[in-house]
């Protein structure tokens, strides 16, 4: 039971996150869907035991990329 619980918690917080990321107007909105699917797939990683994934999950994709992609947002300036 806590075992299904730690998998569709996250589970609809990606779908959500990527529902924002679809139908949302403003750029930076997306962008935190985005984030918020990331950080949410690697909670999923973490409950498979795959710990290492789930902190490059983190790092690279939810921090350095996103970064990246926020940064690009703000100098075209949508």
């Amino acid at each position: 039971m806590i075992e299904a619980l730690l998998f569709f918690a996250p589970a609809s917080l990606i779908i959500i996150g990527a529902l924002i990321v679809i139908f949302a107007k403003n750029p930076v909105h997306n962008a935190m869907g985005l984030v918020m699917t990331l950080v949410s797939l690697a909670i999923i990683y973490i409950t498979l035991n795959a710990t290492f994934v789930a902190m490059v999950q983190m790092l690279v994709y939810a921090g350095a990329v996103m970064t990246l992609f926020l940064f690009v947002i703000m100098m075209i300036g949508v």
